[in-house]
């Protein structure tokens, strides 16, 4: 049995250090400690997409999830899969923060969810950045080692140009090629699925 204590981790570190110790651990169980029931619910729904058995007790305002590697019979499997990305993904990203209204709080999304889908495991294809996306691949960016990360293991990162000349950044380019109207609308067109961030 292994033993993480993912107490006091923000968003998303608690559901990659599990991904982190199911993939280490061949069989077996993992508990994880966690101290918020965000998290918990979080990895709960991880474990389960994974085709593990999860269990929940809680002591003192510590959860402990006791989480068995291959616990989830054939059909439960099944309905734990349905909502994992299947193929070809491209994202979109047309701003250097996420969501709407603090833009502090969205910059703070934005790395995360560039620094999770890093380290997840999906059909990533392509990364478009368009309009203030494009300062995300340039110098100064709080997100680029995550962005040329994801470009060494083979994402297509393309970078508006005419974004780019707009904002006088072309020549702050770090990471992608730049690239042209046409060819994100067929990136976009010949992709399985895109998700718009």
């Amino acid at each position: 049995m292994k033993r993480i204590d993912c107490r006091g981790l923000a968003c998303p570190q608690p559901v990659m250090e599990t991904k982190k110790a199911l993939e280490e651990q061949d069989a077996g169980e993992v508990v994880v400690l966690l101290d918020n029931a965000g998290s918990k619910e979080n990895v709960r729904r991880f474990a389960e997409s994974q085709g593990c058995r999860v269990s929940v007790a809680e002591e003192k305002g510590t959860f402990f999830l006791t989480i068995q590697k291959g616990g989830l019979n054939r059909s439960e499997k099944a309905e734990a899969k349905q909502g994992q990305v299947v193929t070809d993904l491209a994202i979109f990203i047309d701003s250097d923060s996420l969501g709407r209204g603090s833009e502090e709080l969205g910059k703070i999304l934005m790395r995360s969810f560039l620094q999770t889908l890093e380290q997840s495991e999906t059909n990533l294809k392509k990364i478009i950045f368009v309009n203030n996306g494009v300062k995300l691949v340039c110098a100064g960016s709080e997100v680029l080692e995550d962005l040329l990360e994801l470009n060494a293991k083979g994402v297509e990162i393309l970078c508006c140009g005419t974004c780019l000349d707009y904002f006088g950044i072309k020549k702050d380019l770090q990471v992608g090629k730049v690239s042209n109207m046409y060819e994100i609308l067929t990136s976009l067109i010949q992709a399985g699925k895109v998700i718009k961030v």
